[in-house]
């Protein structure tokens, strides 16, 4: 039997947080009490008339092959939903839908990406930008973010990995894992950098938009600079905001003939999106804002809690989150030892698996996402397990030697 495979897929891993999770569901099915907070998945249930909408929409016919790049419904709901929260402006032909963000940006890079074109990625950054990149024979470049600075990218950070080979800039604030939180003047600074580079694409993943804390402001770079809209693309869903994880829809606005490309490259992989779940979707969007804020405020007070209680474990740090649902804490403080177990850490990968296999908490290292040594703990479950996943954190620090 051939075994012959594209030498794209050559070192190209599964992403570290399907992997833990994998583990972690392992061990779980040996009968262990495993806590995960690997996954960035609400444990909120979908709203009861976003589910309704969808069975609705069910009863009503609407099972047949959706548009490619979305419904004539939802993507009214998406315009709605971008001048309505972020004051822009978008036609049918500059908005389209697909499975997840993800796929987005699948889409993206696959429509614009050359053997060799750099795309610019913050770090740390969430998984899949530099995997999907490479995919395409794009090249990662990496601009630093500090926990000094609250893991926030600065301007001058970026200026310095900008190059004529430079396709892409990746912007993710809220960002997934530290929970940074970009301010408007912030955005002003990055934009100034950007205007010197006319030619580079812009993808700003505003998918953690509603869960900003502590009085942050939420800014969307096609508002705070309106003359580079033409070439960014603005990417947001219901999977963070509205618990709609598995209904795989995601969206984007953007200019009209990088939208058109991107339903190019959705028309022969996947086609459209589950019509029901684009209904359920619609709902969402144009559902009352009150539920979303009862999760944010939520997802706060959970923060707040976990910083604290990893705050108080000596040989840890941790930056405050000023949005998402993560913790990022840094673990340098306990490389060099070895666990109860006999586990020696030399790496932040070390600590998450030793971690995994002797207290049976699953998190992702930080080396996943482009700066070690973290962890990222994901605060998306109830307080009994947040809790109860802090204290055998601290008993497993307690306990290196």
């Amino acid at each position: 039997m051939p075994r012959h495979f594209a030498q794209r897929l050559a070192g190209l891993p599964a992403p570290a947080t399907i992997e833990m999770a994998r583990r972690a569901r392992a061990l779980r099915d040996e009968g262990r009490q495993v806590i995960s907070l690997a996954l960035g998945e609400p444990d909120f249930a979908t709203p009861p008339a976003v589910i309704e909408a969808a069975h609705a929409a069910a009863l009503a016919g609407q099972t047949k092959y959706p548009p490619v790049d979305g419904t004539p419904a939802l993507k009214a709901a998406v315009a709605r939903k971008f001048l309505r929260e972020n004051g822009l402006t978008y036609t049918p032909d500059e908005i389209m839908v697909s499975n997840g963000g993800k796929q987005v940006i699948f889409n993206a890079f696959m429509a614009t990406l050359n053997t060799g074109d750099e795309v610019v990625v913050p770090t740390p950054y969430w998984v899949s930008y530099p995997l999907i990149a490479r995919m395409f024979g794009g090249v990662p470049v990496y601009a630093p973010c500090h926990e000094a600075d609250g893991f926030r990218l600065k301007a001058e950070a970026l200026a310095a990995v900008m190059t004529p080979r430079t396709r892409w800039v990746v912007l993710n604030f809220p960002n997934n894992p530290t929970g940074a939180v970009c301010s408007k003047a912030d955005l002003e600074a990055v934009a100034d950098v950007l205007r010197a580079y006319p030619d580079v694409w812009i993808l700003s993943d505003e998918i953690y938009e509603h869960l900003v804390f502590d009085g942050q402001e939420f800014a969307s770079l096609a508002a705070v600079a309106p003359d580079l809209k033409d070439r960014i693309v603005t990417l947001n869903g219901v999977s963070k905001a509205y618990a709609m994880t598995g209904w795989r829809v995601g969206f984007a606005g953007g200019p009209k003939d990088l939208i058109a490309a991107m339903r190019g490259v959705q028309g022969n992989a996947t086609s459209g999106v589950c019509s029901i779940a684009q209904a359920a979707a619609a709902a969402a969007l144009d559902g009352p804002a009150d539920l979303v804020r009862d999760m944010a405020k939520t997802y706060s007070r959970r923060r707040t809690m976990v910083v604290e209680a990893l705050r108080a474990i000596p040989g840890l740090t941790c930056a405050m989150p000023e949005g998402a649902f993560y913790a990022y804490p840094g673990v340098a403080g306990c490389l060099g030892r070895t666990t109860a177990g006999g586990a020696l850490l030399e790496t932040d990968r070390d600590f998450a698996v030793a971690f995994l296999e002797e207290e049976n908490v699953a998190t992702v290292p930080g080396a996943a996402f482009g700066l070690s040594p973290y962890l990222r703990f994901s605060c998306a479950t109830d307080d009994k397990n947040l809790q109860e996943a802090c204290a055998r954190l601290s008993r497993f620090v307690k306990n290196l030697k």
